[in-house]
């Protein structure tokens, strides 16, 4: 099926106790306040040239790490082309999917999250 697929997000995973330390300085090495996101784990320092910049807030058990946002207009689709390329599936979650690179890497792959920049990016799957 054709579709479009694009890096649209660059998440730093920040465990609870360092998220509003980690914040800050993102802030401050930015130059860019964290707006607050729909969802309350998220904060977003905006677009970088045409990737989004944002910090997550996870729980307990997960180490501080950056991971990448595969922005799709098919998430199924996208899936199984990554799958196809050495991807494994790590959790399947309602309408996103992490999955672990060749190198054992999380990402996700979740719905279109950038818009227009999204529109201009996109790469057309065959």
């Amino acid at each position: 099926m054709t579709h479009r697929s694009r890096v649209g997000v660059f998440l730093i995973d920040t465990p609870e106790p360092h998220h509003v330390a980690a914040t800050a300085f993102w802030e401050a090495a930015t130059g860019r306040p964290a707006e607050q996101d729909d969802e309350p784990q998220f904060r977003t320092l905006g677009l970088h040239g045409e990737v989004s910049l944002a910090l997550q807030r996870v729980g307990a058990g997960t180490a501080p790490r950056v991971h990448l946002d595969i922005e799709t207009d098919h998430v199924d689709a996208e899936t199984a082309r990554l799958l196809a390329l050495g991807a494994v599936v790590v959790t399947q979650h309602d309408g996103w999917v992490v999955l672990a690179d060749v190198a054992g890497m999380p990402f996700c792959v979740v719905p279109v999250q950038t818009g227009a920049a999204f529109d201009r990016h996109a790469t057309t799957w065959p």
